[in-house]
C-alpha cells in the first residue's frame, strides 16, 4: 500500500490540506473535534508525518534542548521522563546536554545551540553558575528557554520550582521533634537559588523552635571522597551532630556511609532526612525519610510552557512562575525509640 499523505487525508475528511495538517500540529486554531477525526484517520491509515518536511516550511528544527547539570540524581531522569511525555504529541524530538555542575560547559553547551539547532530550551543551572550572561544573551535572542528547578530569580523567564524553603522547613521541623539538638545541614557549596531556599527553611525553623545550638551548614560537593572526608571531620567531634538534613540525596548517601565507618547507628545517634526522589530510599538500611519532588510534573509542565512560548501563545501570571508541591515521606531513618 502506497503511503498516506496530508492530501489523501484532507480528501477523506473533506478538509482543506491545511486544516489538516494544524488539527496534527495541535494548534489552537482547529477545534477539539476536528482534530480527533484527523488523528483518528490518520492513526487508521497509519499516517507517517514528514518532519523533516514540515520543520523546513516552518523553518523550525522540530528539536528541543534540555540542559541538566547530572544524570545519577533521579530527580533528573524523571524529569525527562515527564518532558517526552509532551514532545512526541508535538512532533519534536529532545537532545539532553550534561554540565556536570561546569559553569564552562553550561556556558558552551548554550553558544553552541544558538545556531538554530534547537527551538527553545529548558535547563536546570549548574552549581558553579554565577555569571547569568550566557543565559541572558539567549533570553535576548528572542529563543524561547524555560528554567526548572534549579532557577534564576533575577531573569525574567518562566520558573518551574517546587516550595523549596517550605520543605526544608518541615524536614527541619521534623527532626527537631523527633528531638534532635544538634541539626546538620547539607548543602551544595556555591550560590544556587535552590541551596539558598532549603537553608533559610532550615534556619527559619531553628529560630521559630528557639534552638540554642548554633547552626551547622555545611558545604559539600559533586566529589563524593571530599564529602566523606568533610563528614568524617564533622562526626568525630565530640558534639557531633544528632541530626542530619541533607539537601540532595547524594549528601544522604554520603552520610550513611561515613555513620557505618564510625559505627554510628541510624536513628539512634544520627537522624536523617533528604530530598530525594530515589525510589530506593525506602530499601535504605535503615529506610530513609525522604522530601519527595514532583519531578515528572516538573517535566511535563515545563514542556508545555516551552510549547507555548514556541507556538507563541500567551503564559497565564502562574505559568511565569509555578510553584509545585514536595511531600515529606517518613521513614525509619527518623524514627525514635531504640
Amino acid at each position: 500500500m502506497d503511503q498516506v499523505n496530508l492530501k489523501q487525508l484532507a480528501k477523506e475528511l473533506n478538509l482543506a490540506v491545511s486544516t489538516v495538517s494544524r488539527a496534527l500540529r495541535d494548534s489552537h486554531e482547529i477545534s477539539p473535534q476536528t482534530k480527533e477525526r484527523v488523528r483518528e484517520l490518520a492513526m487508521k491509515l497509519g499516517f507517517q508525518p514528514n518532519p523533516h518536511a514540515s520543520s523546513l516550511r516552518q523553518n523550525k528544527s522540530k528539536t528541543i534542548a534540555v540542559i541538566i547539570p547530572e544524570i545519577e540524581n533521579n530527580f533528573f531522569s524523571q524529569v525527562i521522563n515527564g518532558i517526552e511525555s509532551v514532545t512526541p504529541n508535538k512532533g519534536y524530538h529532545v537532545l539532553i546536554y550534561l554540565t556536570h555542575e561546569d559553569y564552562n560547559k553550561e556556558r558552551d553547551i548554550l553558544q553552541l545551540l544558538r545556531n538554530g539547532r534547537v527551538d527553545g530550551i529548558m535547563i536546570s543551572v549548574s552549581n558553579t553558575t554565577t555569571n547569568l550572561d550566557h543565559i541572558t544573551a539567549w533570553q535576548q535572542a528572542g529563543i524561547p528557554l524555560v528554567l526548572f528547578d534549579r532557577t534564576c530569580d533575577e531573569l525574567d523567564v518562566p520558573n518551574i520550582m517546587t516550595n523549596d524553603a517550605e520543605m526544608a522547613f518541615k524536614a527541619t521541623e521534623h527532626l527537631l521533634k523527633r528531638g534532635c539538638k544538634n541539626i546538620a545541614f547539607l548543602g551544595m557549596a556555591g550560590n544556587l537559588s535552590i541551596s539558598n531556599r532549603r537553608k533559610a527553611g532550615y534556619l527559619s525553623a531553628l529560630e521559630k523552635h528557639k534552638v540554642t545550638t548554633p547552626p551547622q551548614v555545611i558545604e559539600l560537593t559533586a566529589k563524593d571522597y571530599i564529602n566523606r572526608e568533610t563528614l568524617h571531620a564533622i562526626f568525630q567531634q565530640p558534639q557531633h551532630p544528632d541530626g542530619v538534613f541533607a539537601a540532595i540525596e547524594k549528601f544522604a548517601v554520603n552520610t550513611y556511609e561515613v555513620c557505618k565507618e564510625l559505627d554510628l547507628r541510624i536513628p539512634q545517634d544520627v537522624k536523617v532526612v533528604s530530598f530525594s526522589n530515589l525510589q530506593a530510599a525506602a530499601l535504605f538500611d535503615p529506610a530513609l525519610s525522604t522530601i519527595i519532588q514532583p519531578a515528572y510534573d516538573i517535566g511535563r509542565e515545563a514542556a508545555n510552557i516551552l510549547f507555548k512560548l514556541i507556538e507563541k501563545k500567551m503564559l497565564m501570571p502562574y505559568e511565569k512562575k509555578m510553584i509545585l508541591p514536595s511531600q515529606l515521606i517518613e521513614r525509619a531513618s527518623t524514627a525514635t525509640g531504640s
